[in-house]
């Protein structure tokens, strides 16, 4: 792996080793660009993870102090974490589940399509799904998406089989173990699946698809990355005429070092990468990097989430299998004759333990309640919601003068409200679940509120006009030519599908604009 030098002024500085900064440093070193790639966390090996929820949680996730405020059930019920994005080589990658639905044509024009939403900031995306469509081919193509292109699907374990069986007798229709991106059999080097649930603690095989396994060892094999982890960024520095010059960064041994760039991107997550604009503010920014428009931060938004549990006479062992190998789709429309705008989805998901302890106590809190359900641990089926959440300008992250971390910069504060059109969503997919589960001969069920959000967007909207957004269709900023985003802060709205793939054709589409592929 090269090093290079400090003042090389032809480097590409990527912060961000996850989806969108692996995906994006593979594509440009392949077509001989020069990259420096800034991970705050380690670079660990497959077979380094351990299949426990403890360990994942103190190992994988980024456990830096955050402040929180508003009413959101997620901020009430974790105000120390309300996030869960993974820290080090492959991002969030690290844990995530591996469902990669497409947008839909709708959801990419929710202020045409949904109208004027009292309290939310709506907006139409500055691309429609054709601009998008060929990058969604190329990702699922590249990352092995089952029952795409010739892929088969994914095998049915138990949690899909009761969760299939109770969407058809409810009469849907649009139900299946995927799109998912583990392989189900030997593809692109990497093995097929053993159906080993607690994957969501890293995938010891190798066989679900991320940047640490696929695209950061084909950027280093063109020895044009410099990978450079534990490395912190801080800052980010313009020339004379304004442009993005460099990146200061902390480096392993606790130094101060800054990275000369022809190019900056940013690929942090929602939360980290409006703060690093924002600590960027200097004497042509006063109020922050990139943020004439005051929208740095603002749009924060992460999903419409819940859980619905059922609890069966005889053993479902949800843990077995690939952990949401299964998505129900026939929820996600636009219909307001539901009582709110925008749609859901319904997904199968392997509780671990802990996890499963937790929803638990959020709703029996302690004594027989609690224990007795406990132990129905190996007879549950469970189901998540994903659905598509208002945004809301005071939903944002700003800097949070009053605490520092170890490096002496203002932590982020979050701050988070519930809009009534997600609570009414949430309402309606608690009682299909419940439903569901229901018609299957459930003998109780238990809703719950979501766990700490993995699905976090907005922050640095994308826009048509420099006043409603902070960047440009290809993630580059209005007010800074070569400085860009590359991670799902970019989304103008959150939509219902979970974001990885939509991510990942953007990045490929910013990618393209970078290497001069495709213009505007």
């Amino acid at each position: 792996m090269n090093r290079f030098n400090l003042d090389d002024e032809d480097v590409v500085v990527i912060v961000g080793a996850g989806a969108g900064g692996g995906t994006l440093a593979m594509r440009l070193t392949q077509a001989g660009r020069k990259v420096v790639l800034l991970e705050a966390g380690k670079y660990r090996t497959n077979d380094s993870f351990v299949n426990n929820e403890a360990w994942a949680g103190s190992h994988l996730i980024w456990n830096d102090p955050r402040t929180t405020s508003g009413d959101h059930p997620d901020v009430l019920a974790f105000p120390g974490v309300p996030a869960t994005m993974g820290r080090g080589v492959g991002g969030t990658l690290q844990i995530w589940t591996g469902l990669t639905p497409r947008l839909k044509a709708h959801e990419l024009r929710t202020r045409s399509v949904y109208g004027d939403v009292d309290g939310a900031g709506l907006a139409d995306w500055p691309m429609d799904l054709d601009d998008i469509a060929p990058y969604y081919e190329r990702a699922e193509q590249e990352i092995g998406t089952s029952h795409r292109h010739g892929r088969p699907p994914m095998p049915a374990n138990n949690n899909y089989k009761v969760f299939a069986n109770g969407a058809k007798a409810l009469g849907y229709r649009l139900y299946a173990t995927g799109p998912y991106a583990t392989n189900v059999e030997p593809f692109d080097g990497r093995p097929g699946t053993i159906q080993d649930g607690f994957n969501m603690q890293g995938d010891r095989t190798g066989a679900k698809w991320t940047t640490l396994v696929r695209e950061i060892p084909r950027a280093i094999a063109t020895g044009l990355l410099d990978l450079r982890t534990d490395c912190q960024a801080l800052t980010i520095t313009l020339d004379a005429a304004g442009r993005a010059d460099g990146v200061v960064y902390v480096d392993p041994d606790g130094v101060r070092r800054r990275q000369r760039a022809s190019v900056v991107a940013i690929a942090g997550n929602a939360i980290e990468t409006p703060r690093l604009l924002l600590m960027s503010a200097e004497r042509r920014h006063p109020h922050g990097l990139a943020n004439s428009s005051d929208l740095v931060g603002r749009y924060y938004t992460r999903h419409v989430t819940g859980y619905v549990l059922g609890h069966f006479e005889r053993p479902v062992h949800m843990n077995r299998g690939e952990n949401m190998a299964g998505i129900l789709a026939d929820e996600a429309k636009h219909e307001p004759a539901r009582g709110f705008v925008g749609g859901y989805y319904l997904e199968t998901v392997g509780l671990g333990p802990v996890a499963y302890a937790t929803l638990l106590e959020s709703v029996h809190r302690e004594g027989p309640a609690f224990t007795e359900r406990v132990e129905w641990y190996s007879h549950t089926a469970a189901l998540w919601i994903c659905g598509e959440d208002m945004p809301m300008p005071d939903n944002r992250v700003t800097l949070d003068e009053s605490a520092r971390d170890d490096f002496g910069n203002p932590i982020p504060h979050i701050h988070l409200d519930q809009h009534p059109n997600d609570a009414a969503m949430r309402n309606h997919a608690w009682d299909r679940g419940t439903a569901l589960y229901e018609a299957v001969g459930a003998l109780e069920t238990t809703r719950a509120y979501g766990l700490p959000s993995g699905h976090n967007h907005g922050t640095t909207r994308m826009s048509a006009d420099p006043n409603t957004g902070v960047v440009d269709e290809f993630g580059r900023c209005h007010d800074v030519p070569n400085l860009y985003v590359s991670d799902c802060s970019v989304f103008a709205t959150s939509a219902a599908a979970n974001p990885t793939l939509t991510l990942l054709a953007l990045v490929h589409r910013q990618a393209d604009h970078l290497l001069g592929i495709v213009s505007g």
